[in-house]
């Protein structure tokens, strides 16, 4: 009964834990309005740990972490705050949930 109950834990927590953007080092979320106008875009790790992101009443395609495609407009770059290195962005098919926040775009370095 230990074994099973065990495993039972096991399986359930392997399902929680599936990554985000499989293949992909970042995610990041769909806008979150803060209110009076404040907007929030969370980037989440595979683990869907929020590792960066940008609070903004601005643009935040011209605010320089996040570059934008033409129109239909998605972010297609991400710069990390930290590090400053660049990724490149797009949706996926296979991209998931964090929380209630549904994931936009994977962001990838190619070495670039």
């Amino acid at each position: 009964m230990r074994i099973t109950a065990s495993l039972a834990i096991l399986v359930a927590l392997g399902v929680n834990v599936g990554a985000i953007c499989p293949g992909f080092n970042y995610a990041i979320g769909n806008v979150i309005p803060e209110g009076n106008g404040v907007n929030r875009w969370n980037v989440y790790d595979d683990s869907c740990n929020v590792v960066d992101g940008l609070t903004t009443t601005q643009n935040p395609c011209t605010e320089g972490i996040f570059g934008c495609s033409p129109p239909p407009i998605i972010f297609d770059q991400y710069t990390n705050s930290f590090t400053g290195l660049i990724y490149a962005c797009r949706t996926d098919p296979n991209s998931g949930v964090c929380g209630g926040d549904v994931i936009s775009v994977c962001c990838r370095n190619d070495g670039n």
